[in-house]
């Protein structure tokens, strides 16, 4: 191996598990090829990295002080309506603003050449832009790139090319522009000291975007980059969380059903009992994966009605599964249409509900809001996703196109080929 063309990249992103996971994946590929991968964040997100794979470079000490991290979670974890999302939305751009002030010192001093930026946060490709290091943005969950005839990625609306369709999109990105305001004003403000338009090629590299999320799970698009290209679940078979063996109760006959409120929403002991009632009420076999959210007491009452687990070898529960009742985070969607399992989401909050719409676009779920779920909602969704054939058929298709998809080997090869040496 020519170590003289490797490149030592950084990473930025919001330090959760739904992105700095596949990020991980990737940042292993880039690595068993010679790169050096270096993530950076407030301190506490290290504990996202250590031990596997890449480098860590803390930022924003005084800011961000042991705990911080956890209470970015636990305010995520709770949605609490309009006051709530503000408040959340506030935090994040307190991030932004720090990663924009402090990141420019952190990247010369550990020799940084070139900048993976998620979508999801915008100071990363700004400081590349100031420091004139190349960048590569990705998209970990939904592709945040506009344009009218696709509704914004935080709502719960059809694909629709109708004017009225069309008029709410508009609507959409202009409220959507408004809630993202605190984040907006960091970002002008930031660029106006760097002497850059924060929003040239809507903060996205010019160079390449690689997603991992496939076409085939997004609304049609005629207005994408050349330089966007789709592509299929970074995974390479390590497990981001310890795992057990799945030691299931023996087979019964019955249809084996998993659900998964995901690594913020795994608290959710109501939903789970909604879920748990009604897959007893339809004769099904569930197992419930919580993340270790919940309290002893509530997995004591879920083991009445279900088999339940902290954390479940995913993809080897996927693969037996007939169907799954997920809350619509990106990377558990991705793994079950890996699967070709077809679903009922339940979205709660963020951008699910947009995942879910685009999930029934496609045919591969029946979509009940956790505002609506009830016992019977659930067992009524279930039967019909277990009961009529093209949902299956559906995910079946969504899986041989993601079958092709290419991966993480294969966005790693397009960030070689994109990033000048």
């Amino acid at each position: 191996m020519d170590t003289a063309f490797m490149t030592h990249f950084a990473v930025v992103a919001p330090p959760l598990p739904g992105h700095f996971n596949p990020l991980l994946v990737l940042a292993r590929e880039l690595g068993r090829r010679g790169h050096r991968v270096t993530f950076l964040h407030m301190a506490d997100a290290a504990k996202l990295v250590d031990g596997k794979g890449a480098g860590f470079q803390a930022v924003g000490a005084r800011d961000y002080p042991p705990g911080a991290l956890k209470a970015y979670v636990d305010r995520l974890a709770k949605p609490t309506g309009l006051l709530g999302l503000l408040g959340t939305l506030r935090a994040t751009a307190a991030q932004t603003d720090m990663l924009c002030r402090d990141l420019p010192g952190a990247l010369r001093a550990i020799g940084a050449e070139a900048m993976i930026a998620d979508q999801t946060e915008a100071a990363g490709g700004l400081v590349a832009r100031h420091l004139g290091i190349p960048f590569i943005s990705t998209a970990t969950a939904l592709p945040l790139n506009r344009e009218p005839t696709v509704p914004p990625p935080f709502v719960p609306w059809p694909y629709d090319l109708s004017e009225k369709g069309l008029v709410m999109n508009k609507g959409g990105y202009q409220v959507t522009d408004l809630l993202m305001r605190p984040v907006r004003k960091v970002l002008m403000r930031h660029g106006a000291a760097f002497g850059l338009d924060p929003f040239a090629d809507q903060g996205f590299s010019p160079l390449l975007t690689v997603s991992q999320v496939p076409q085939a799970l997004d609304f049609p698009r005629q207005e994408l980059p050349a330089t966007f290209h789709y592509g299929s679940p970074w995974r390479d078979g390590a497990s981001p969380v310890p795992v057990e063996p799945l030691n299931l109760a023996p087979d019964d006959g019955r249809p084996l059903v998993f659900c998964s409120l995901g690594t913020l929403q795994g608290a959710r002991a109501d939903i789970f009992l909604k879920v748990a009632e009604g897959a007893r009420d339809l004769g099904v076999r569930l197992l419930i994966a919580h993340g270790g959210l919940l309290a002893p007491h509530e997995v004591s009452r879920l083991e009445a009605l279900c088999e339940v687990r902290a954390f479940v070898p995913q993809a080897e529960v996927l693969a037996r599964c007939r169907a799954a009742v997920l809350h619509c985070g990106m990377n558990t969607v991705l793994d079950a249409m890996a699967s070709g399992v077809p679903l009922v989401a339940v979205p709660i909050a963020f951008e699910q509900p947009a995942t879910a719409s685009r999930l029934d676009y496609h045919g591969v779920a029946k979509v009940v809001p956790a505002g609506k779920l009830s016992r019977r909602r659930l067992k009524d969704a279930l039967g019909a996703v277990l009961g009529e054939p093209g949902f299956a058929a559906a995910a079946r298709r969504v899986a041989a196109a993601m079958a092709d998809g290419g991966g993480v080997v294969r966005a790693a090869d397009l960030i070689e080929g994109a990033v000048p040496r």
